[in-house]
């Protein structure tokens, strides 16, 4: 799913748009015994309530996709009479009115989910009857010919709220803040079946992780059985460790800044686009190549990438850039300084051979501050010592 197609299911959790139909969910302890279920129609509940799961529902559809949303698919074996994913379409299909599916899924998610403390399933069914679009990309709504059918859940942390004073207005005092049980925004959820191209894809779920590195994989294994990518923050260290195991010992500052740069203009190209930038194999090495890497360090690239990925379950395994380059800034380091440098002006730092150490020299304009405090560019350079280099 891509973000056009995610904010279109977010535009249904609210009171003109509500394709919800019902509602349930179990309340569990820390010692993950059941405490009470519910279930009810969706549109049944008080105004005030419906308030409050749409936001706990807009926040599972949340985040950057690839790091917080995650597009899963299904392995052969998950479709399967008996896999995870026939699991989920018979809950779909039960519209959440059989008990004993519904008990099913908890306790999967109970056995899964690696949580000690309180929490709170959701799950909700809901069916989308999907407006065509114009050659302009305006709805059409008589011209829909499509239901899509899903389930979302949300798994929601419920703590105990801060101790404080209140104010108790019956008596005009103030006193101990009565502490209650609050439902706290998703950890983890997903959504299924995936919404892809605007139409349902049995094949993919897309997943939602709050803490992008914890990804829960135990959870995905067993409930969902779907195939889990490599975490945004796995991603980068496996690009960092390509590039270092391509280009060897000899690792050029140029070829490393062209990669960032080349990566950067990528992102400036399509940030109009609802798409991810995404790179396999192929892409990958185009980019080396066109950022200097030598055919000698080339020869041995897709032995690198094999070992690189090895650690992703990916039968295609592939980066998304926004991953694998910061696009807030430029950042070189030293043992003794950091330098930071605004992306889009990379060019300004580059290396130099003076009095015959290595340097690195960031070109300047008129105007330089020092801990905030404006200075002329002249002054830099009087008093020429070694430190005047400690950049180097």
């Amino acid at each position: 799913m891509n973000k056009k197609e995610v904010s279109e299911i977010k535009k249904q959790f609210t009171p003109d748009n509500c394709a919800i139909t019902r509602i349930c969910g179990c309340y569990v302890d820390g010692e993950k015994n059941k405490k009470t279920q519910l279930k009810e129609a969706f549109l049944s509940l008080p105004e005030e309530e419906i308030f409050k799961y749409f936001e706990l529902f807009r926040k599972t559809l949340s985040g950057t996709i690839g790091k917080n949303l995650l597009n899963m698919e299904f392995p052969l074996s998950a479709e399967n009479a008996g896999g995870t994913q026939d699991f989920l379409l018979k809950l779909r299909a039960s519209q959440l009115t059989d008990d004993a599916l519904l008990d099913a899924f908890y306790d999967r998610i109970i056995e899964s989910y690696d949580y000690g403390e309180n929490y709170l399933i959701l799950v909700i069914h809901a069916a989308y009857d999907i407006p065509g679009k114009s050659s302009d990309g305006s709805e059409m709504f008589d011209a829909s010919d499509e239901v899509y059918e899903y389930l979302l859940c949300s798994i929601c942390p419920v703590k105990l709220s801060k101790p404080g004073l209140s104010y108790h207005a019956e008596d005009n005092t103030f006193g101990e803040r009565v502490r209650d049980w609050i439902v706290e925004m998703p950890d983890v959820g997903f959504l299924f079946p995936a919404f892809n191209d605007r139409s349902t894809d049995l094949h993919s779920i897309l997943y939602y992780a709050k803490n992008a590195e914890e990804l829960r994989a135990s959870l995905v294994e067993n409930l969902l059985g779907a195939i889990l990518p490599l975490s945004a923050g796995g991603q980068k260290e496996t690009f960092q460790t390509l590039i270092e195991e391509t280009l060897g010992e000899e690792r050029d500052y140029e070829v490393v800044k062209n990669i960032h740069e080349n990566l950067y203009e990528m992102l400036e190209e399509k940030k109009d686009s609802p798409e991810p930038v995404t790179l396999d194999k192929t892409e990958v090495k185009k980019l080396f190549a066109h950022s200097g890497v030598t055919e000698e360090h080339l020869e041995d690239f897709d032995r690198n990438f094999e070992q690189a990925t090895s650690s992703s379950s990916s039968e295609q395994p592939s980066f998304l850039a926004t991953n694998i380059v910061n696009t807030r800034k430029f950042e070189i380091r030293t043992p003794d300084v950091v330098i930071n440098v605004n992306p889009e002006r990379s060019d300004l730092v580059e290396t130099r051979i003076i009095d015959g150490r290595r340097c690195i020299v960031i070109g300047i304009d008129d105007h330089v501050e020092i801990n905030g405090i404006s200075v002329k560019a002249c002054l830099l350079y009087t008093s020429p010592s070694p430190r005047d280099y400690a950049a180097s």
